[in-house]
């Protein structure tokens, strides 16, 4: 009952700024919060430039001029004057994963360590910080930044680090998460010997004279070491997630996927029964536990506007600087290898057997996929389940959707699959991805332009941890596409580049979509959730090349300030 009467106040209070003068005093109504003198670009196409929102407490009632909105303010009513800064909804990052994010912001730190030398330091630094005994994980090292005059990058071994770490368990990872570098200790604890086998879809790196581990564990080899970390405490967990939103609040993320919740949509509850959670969570499953939620009868994107479930994510792949993407031909660099199909994908229909059965309960299906043929199968998996269990809204997905075939553009838009992408990565990957795969490949990679212009539906987010949760770092990236050497002013591969709107609408519109929430967040506009960010600049009127540099001056969530103000 109370749904419905707020929803006939939002009526009557549009229908009287539109038409009529409003004096909030002589009534009983007025918004709890007004931002006015702003540019707002509401992403709503009904009125997709405004002056002014009002909203009434966890709602958008109203959007219009700033002397209409001014009006209908009371004596309880919170004024903002935004300066004529730019107005945007809330950011809603489509791919991260929340926890392993927070505990990143509290580890050891290498993604920018340019040198062996300077990541063998700073994990040094960070062991004789930690407490004897305790694992030391996250990391995010990038060793393509150590690449020679050749362009060769050599992986880190674990004699980097032994002699620093002699009673310290070491598995930090690639800045992508599918390689690790273990130390000596973490591979004796786990049991990996110059005998272990190779996994299924995964990879033990190995000194080619004497056969013994490097250290390094690729995708599905990972397993090893993983299954013997120590679980971290609900309480540590409790932690990171606040910190992880706090994080998210600062840069105007109100909404994430979390593609590894897992089993920690408890954390999210318990922040947000102590009114500490400042993020709308999609909290995303393995897609190996299909029948877990099945059986317990959820559908897709069951919950609340706070948090959710019903969506299943799987792997048919690695990533492209691990070199376990899948492709149809080899890499350029690695010729003995195309890459490595996903454990998941094995034994062969393993994957479809999932995907129909999971698909057939009602359940979102998300899939990896990074290299062309890894794509491809996902989408023949997609089109076929699509023709078994016939038409209906299902908004599959395939994540990354980085390097694709010309001839495979066209079926994300006639299969309806969500292309959910990531254009930092294009901005880091481009670096270094033609020695991997070629000019004629790279043609097709992180291909925004193309897709968009096929009809797909785009939903943009980061992948944080494996890169900046910051989205106006994305929005730079998809539209400038210049690559982080600064060796590509004019952009990588420029023809895929996409206009400023059309990346704010991904990162809105298109990712509410992706979690079937297009009804109630992604643009600004009467009725929907009052999610809202300010930035320092105008990002439509500014050289793209500064994006990068503009701020979140205020966030609100949920109808309330948690940034700024």
């Amino acid at each position: 009952m109370k749904i419905k009467l707020l929803f006939v106040v939002f009526t009557i209070i549009t229908l009287m700024v539109s038409d009529f003068p409003t004096h909030a005093d002589d009534g009983v109504f007025s918004p709890t919060l007004i931002i006015f003198n702003a540019t707002v670009h509401t992403m709503d196409p009904v009125k997709p430039i405004a002056e002014a929102v009002a909203i009434y407490e966890q709602r958008v009632v109203a959007v219009g001029s700033s002397k209409e909105i001014k009006r209908m303010a009371g004596t309880g009513t919170r004024t903002i004057d935004a300066r004529g800064q730019l107005v945007l909804p809330g950011f809603n990052d489509s791919h991260v994963h929340f926890l392993s994010g927070g505990f990143q912001l509290a580890s050891v730190d290498l993604r920018d360590a340019d040198t062996p030398q300077e990541f063998a330091e700073r994990i040094r630094r960070f062991a004789e910080k930690a407490p004897a005994g305790r694992w030391i994980t996250g990391g995010n090292w990038d060793h393509e930044r150590w690449a020679n005059v050749n362009g060769s990058a050599p992986l880190p071994v674990k004699q980097l680090i032994d002699r620093f770490t002699p009673n310290t368990p070491v598995f930090v990872s690639r800045l992508d998460g599918h390689m690790a570098l273990a130390n000596s200790l973490a591979l004796k604890l786990a049991g990996v010997t110059r005998e272990t086998p190779d996994p299924p879809g995964g990879l033990i790196v190995r000194d080619a004279k004497t056969g013994e581990p490097t250290g390094v564990l690729k995708d599905a080899a990972m397993s090893y070491v993983w299954k013997i970390v120590p679980e971290s405490s609900f309480e540590e967990k409790l932690v990171v997630a606040r910190a992880a939103t706090e994080h998210a609040a600062r840069l105007g993320v109100t909404s994430v996927q979390d593609m590894s919740a897992g089993n920690d949509v408890g954390v999210y509850q318990t922040l947000l029964d102590r009114g500490e959670l400042k993020t709308r969570i999609y909290a995303v499953s393995p897609l190996l536990a299909w029948e877990r939620l099945a059986r317990a009868g959820v559908r897709a994107h069951f919950g609340n506007h706070m948090v959710r479930i019903g969506g299943l994510k799987g792997f048919s792949d690695g990533s492209l600087g691990s070199t376990t993407a899948f492709f149809y031909e080899p890499y350029k660099d690695a010729p003995n290898t195309r890459g490595l199909a996903g454990d998941e994908m094995f034994p062969e229909g393993a994957m479809r057997t999932r995907v129909r059965e999971a698909d057939r309960a009602g359940l979102q299906i998300i899939i990896h996929a990074i290299g062309d043929q890894a794509n491809e199968l996902i989408l023949s998996i997609f089109e076929e389940v699509t023709r078994e269990h016939g038409e209906r809204d299902r908004r599959f997905r395939i994540e990354h959707a980085q390097h694709l075939r010309r001839e495979d553009i066209p079926r994300f838009s006639r299969a309806r699959v969500i292309a959910s992408m990531q254009p930092y990565h294009a901005i880091d990957d481009g670096r270094w991805a033609e020695k991997r795969i070629g000019k004629e490949r790279a043609r097709t990679t992180y291909a925004f332009r193309s897709l968009l212009d096929a009809g797909t539906t785009l939903a943009f987010g980061t992948d944080w941890s494996v890169a900046p949760l910051d989205p106006m770092a994305s929005i730079y990236a998809a539209v400038t596409r210049r690559t982080l050497d600064e060796k590509n002013p004019q952009g990588w591969v420029p023809e895929q580049k996409i206009s400023v709107e059309e990346a704010v609408r991904a990162y809105t519109v298109g990712s509410a979509y992706a979690e079937f929430q297009d009804t109630v967040k992604g643009s600004i506009t009467p009725g929907k959730l009052a999610d809202l960010v300010m930035l320092s600049r105008d990002i439509y009127k500014i050289d793209p090349k500064e994006i990068e540099k503009v701020r979140v001056v205020l966030t609100i969530f949920d109808g309330r300030v948690v940034f700024g103000g």
